[in-house]
C-alpha cells in the first residue's frame, strides 16, 4: 500500500480566460476562504486560434462520436486541461487539483478532499462534481462519502483530482481530439484508469446560464438531426457494456460498503 497523500502533496491549478475577470475574482475568495493557493492557468480561447486547434483534432471523429460538430471553446477547453497537466508533470506535486472557475464550493470541500487524499490507494482520479453520474457503484465509504465508480456516462470536469503517474501515462494517448475532454476521459476502459467520485458531492457548478464554450443558453450548440446522430446513440449504448465490463473484469462490478482506508 501506497503512502496515503496529503494537502503538502498537492498543485491547485485554475483555469480561467483573461477575459473573464469576474469569474476569477470570485474563485479568489473562495479559495482564499479555503487557505488553498494555487497557480492560475490563462485558458486557452478557442475562437483565437481555432485553426491550429483543428490540425489537433478529427473534426469528422467528433462528429460522429458527439453528434454535432466541434466547436471552438470546445477545442479550447480540451487543450487547456491538457496544458495544465504539462504544468502538473514539470511540477513537484504528486497529485493536482484542477479547477474551471465556475465551482462552488460547499462548505465540507476541505474535508472531502482531505479525505479523499487519504484514500488515494483507490482511485487514479477522483471527482468531486459531476455533469452526469448515472450507474453509481460503490467501492466503499471514505467517511461520510461514497466512493463510486460509473456505469453510465459521468461527466464534468470542474474539481477533480489526478495523479502524476496517471496524467504521464494518459496523456500521450489524447490527440488528436475526437470528443469534449470529459466523454474522452469517461472512457477509462480504454485509458484502464480508475476514474471515480466521492458523493455526495461537495462542488457544484453555476456559470450563470452563460459559458464561453457553448454560448448563452446552449445556443451554440447545433446537434445534427436524429438520423445523423445513430453513430453517437450507438457509441453511447455500446459504451455502458465497455465500462460494465472494465469494472467487471477489474473485480469492482459488485458494490461494496466497506471503510476504505
Amino acid at each position: 500500500m501506497a503512502d496515503a497523500l496529503s494537502r503538502a502533496d498537492l498543485g491547485v491549478w485554475l483555469i480561467n480566460l483573461d477575459r473573464d475577470t469576474d469569474r476569477r475574482a470570485e474563485m479568489e475568495r473562495q479559495l482564499d476562504a479555503l487557505t488553498l493557493s494555487y497557480t492560475r492557468f490563462p485558458a486557452i480561447y478557442g475562437k483565437d486560434c481555432a485553426e491550429e486547434l483543428l490540425k489537433r483534432a478529427d473534426a469528422d471523429a467528433y462528429a460522429r462520436n458527439m453528434g454535432s460538430p466541434i466547436l471552438p471553446g470546445k477545442m479550447g477547453c480540451y487543450a487547456s486541461h491538457i496544458a495544465v497537466w504539462e504544468a502538473f508533470l514539470a511540477s513537484d506535486h504528486k497529485v493536482a487539483l484542477i479547477l474551471e472557475d465556475d465551482v462552488v464550493f460547499h462548505d465540507d470541500f476541505l474535508d472531502s478532499l482531505d479525505l479523499g487524499l487519504a484514500a488515494s490507494d483507490h482511485w487514479d482520479t477522483l471527482r468531486f462534481n459531476c455533469i452526469r453520474a448515472k450507474l453509481p457503484i460503490s467501492q466503499g465509504r471514505v467517511g461520510r462519502y461514497t466512493l463510486n465508480a460509473y456505469a453510465g456516462p459521468f461527466t464534468g470536469n470542474a474539481t477533480y483530482l489526478i495523479k502524476k503517474e496517471v496524467a504521464q501515462r494518459i496523456l500521450p494517448n489524447l490527440w488528436p481530439q475526437t470528443r469534449a475532454f470529459d466523454h474522452e476521459l469517461n472512457r477509462f476502459f480504454r485509458h484502464d484508469f480508475r476514474q471515480f467520485g466521492l458523493e455526495p458531492f461537495s462542488t457544484h457548478v453555476d456559470d450563470g446560464d452563460v459559458s464561453s464554450i457553448t454560448g448563452a443558453g446552449f445556443a451554440l450548440v447545433k446537434k445534427f438531426k436524429w438520423y445523423r446522430r445513430l453513430p453517437h446513440y450507438r457509441l453511447k449504448a455500446a459504451n455502458y457494456f465497455r465500462r460494465a465490463f472494465w469494472l467487471l473484469r477489474k473485480g469492482r462490478i459488485i458494490p461494496r460498503h466497506r471503510p476504505l482506508g
